[in-house]
């Protein structure tokens, strides 16, 4: 049997169904051999099959994608993508094609065969596992390849394989392989655990992404009969419903107000599935719970080690596990201190009146609010990576359970959204996908517009036009006196003409403006089948608070304010009631 048709096999029997592909000469027959196996889905550039594939396989689906793509600048166009799903913890197997055996250069020369270069080299950094794959592997190597992308911290996987060895003959015998269970947190510790929940006044529980979907919905209910607060990071934002009696919000650098004062208020954080980065503590994790105890448990020694921020209690092992054992536990009676948490919340709305918007434009913060009241528990929202856009939606985004949200705050990258959304289409062709984009992000990868038409994916783009960067903007506003360089378009950012360009795939667009929400025609496009755009009008000027406030130190560094401080501040009156137990 041809090698290409093997490996075809054994993705079918290690769960993938599903392959987001740019055809290229030195993947021609693993591209020909899975297009028999799997459901192949064809991009227009490489990283949207690695963006695609990481986001239909972080969306549930139940089956798995991977990216293929060819040698030289396939592989070097996916790079993105494997650095997007390394910071974020992603499973993404990523099968690239070389040269012939025989042309490849082995670090002799630059290059020998055409569109030679060392992929492995160029992904090994970003990669779990990197692997020219120059003579067949039997199965048992292979697999073990391929699922260690899914455990135990999940990451991506290249595997290089020249085109020759692609189609070589093989006879290999498969044997059954095993895999080790998950790492466990001790029973002394969790015993440990628990004891500490019981002393303390004021414990937050913090679920972060590796927390399971499906195991915080098993365990809804006993989250709230436990009676602690449960907050959220951005990537686990979908784990509890907002109107949770438990809940209290996603505490964050750029995170909502409310959620940081009831953080910064515990005098226990409970931490578990997050690596505790310095968006999740802000960049002075030296003031990140100054007042009380951090548990942190994660599946990742080097996060439990790194010296930032201050954890009391580091504990090595499975999240989901540790929370279904922890909610079994004697937690104590924490009622008040519940109660106090959820007073903090209603008392600072998720659309602060701090902000200016002129008159024409929508209130990004209210457009998210409205939007929250129009996504049905059934959709997947998809609010894209960076930027104005995203902040927002995470600090105003109300989510119903059942929904699925799914970003990549790590890296970052603008472009991500479209090609995020692409593949969570594929993944759940019955569900509605809504996509949130600024419009610098969304220039970025628009050519994939094209994969949502010929699809028919049943996609709702909507796009923040705030004719260019506005991350960026206010950055050069705030730090460099309105020193515009590369922002918008009178500063040379060449955007496209947002009332046109989608007439191009014919997809149905409107332009959205103060009141959309009551307009038939918007609800008719919105509820429709298929794919539709929605350019939302956003003030150019418009601000975007509460944000931590950093100042340039006379050395050149950033000195940031801690979580709770955030600006604007909060007037004293109001700062004296529902922060009883903020640090002096």
């Amino acid at each position: 049997m041809k090698y290409s048709d093997r490996i075809a096999d054994w993705l079918v029997e290690l769960g993938y169904t599903h392959c987001f592909y740019v055809g290229g000469g030195n993947i021609m027959h693993l591209l020909e051999s899975l297009s028999r196996r799997l459901d192949c889905r064809a991009v227009i550039h490489e990283v949207a099959a690695g963006i695609a594939a990481e986001y239909f396989n972080e969306s549930g689906h139940g089956g798995k994608a991977l990216a293929l793509v060819t040698a030289g600048p396939g592989l070097t166009n996916v790079v993105t993508a494997l650095g997007g799903a390394w910071l974020e913890s992603r499973e993404l197997l990523l099968i690239g094609g070389q040269v012939k055996t025989t042309d490849l250069s082995r670090g002799t020369l630059r290059q020998r065969g055409i569109q030679e270069i060392d992929g492995v080299a160029v992904a090994k950094p970003l990669c779990k596992a990197s692997v020219l794959v120059d003579t067949p592997l039997p199965f048992a190597a292979f697999a073990a390849l391929v699922h260690s992308a899914g455990e135990p911290r999940k990451g991506p996987v290249f595997l290089e394989i020249p085109l020759d060895v692609q189609a070589r003959d093989v006879d290999f015998v498969d044997e059954p392989v095993t895999w080790s269970a998950p790492t466990r947190v001790a029973e002394p510790d969790l015993t440990r655990v628990a004891a500490m929940a019981r002393a303390a006044r004021r414990p937050l529980l913090l679920l972060g992404g590796g927390v399971s979907r499906q195991v915080a919905r098993n365990l809804a209910a006993r989250l709230t009969a436990s009676g602690l607060p449960v907050a959220t990071t951005w990537n686990a934002a979908d784990r509890v419903d907002a109107s949770s009696p438990c809940y209290v919000g996603r505490p964050n650098t750029w995170g909502q107000r409310s959620a940081n004062l009831v953080l910064q208020q515990a005098d226990l954080l409970i931490a578990l599935g997050t690596r505790l980065g310095m968006q999740q503590t802000g960049f002075n994790w030296q003031a990140f719970v100054s007042n009380g105890k951090v548990v942190q448990v994660d599946i990742d020694p080097a996060e439990l080690t790194k010296g930032h921020p201050r954890v009391d209690l580091a504990l090595c092992g499975d999240a989901d596990d540790m929370l279904a054992r922890l909610l079994g536990a004697d937690l104590g009676d924490h009622r008040a201190w519940l109660a106090y948490a959820r007073n903090v919340r209603a008392a600072i709305p998720a659309v602060e009146d701090v902000n200016r918007t002129g008159e024409g434009y929508i209130s990004p913060y209210v457009f998210a609010e409205h939007l929250s009241d129009l996504c049905c528990a059934n959709d997947v929202v998809i609010p894209c990576s960076s930027g104005g856009a995203f902040t927002v939606m995470m600090q105003t985004f109300r989510q119903k359970s059942g929904q699925i949200i799914v970003t990549n705050k790590g890296l970052a990258a603008m472009g991500y959204g479209l090609s995020g959304a692409i593949g969570a289409a594929f993944a759940h062709p019955d569900r509605r996908v809504v996509l949130i984009e600024g419009d610098g992000g969304f220039a970025q990868n628009l050519q994939e517009i094209g994969t949502a038409a010929i699809n028919n994916l049943n996609l709702k783009m909507f796009i923040f036009d705030d004719a260019g960067y506005a991350s960026i903007r206010m950055t050069q506003r705030t730090y460099f006196q309105g020193r515009y360089v590369g922002c918008d378009r009178s500063t040379g950012l060449g955007l496209p003409d947002w009332d046109k360009l989608f007439a191009v795939w014919n997809v149905p667009m409107l332009r959205l403006g103060p009141g959309f929400e009551q307009q038939a025609v918007f609800h008719a496009c919105f509820n429709a089948p298929g794919p539709a755009a929605f350019v939302v009008s956003i003030d150019p000027a418009q601000t975007y608070l509460p944000k931590i406030a950093s100042r340039i130190t006379a050395g050149g560094a950033m000195e940031s304010n801690p979580l709770h401080r955030m600006t604007p501040e909060l007037d004293a009156e109001l700062l004296g009631r529902i922060g009883l137990y903020l640090p002096d």
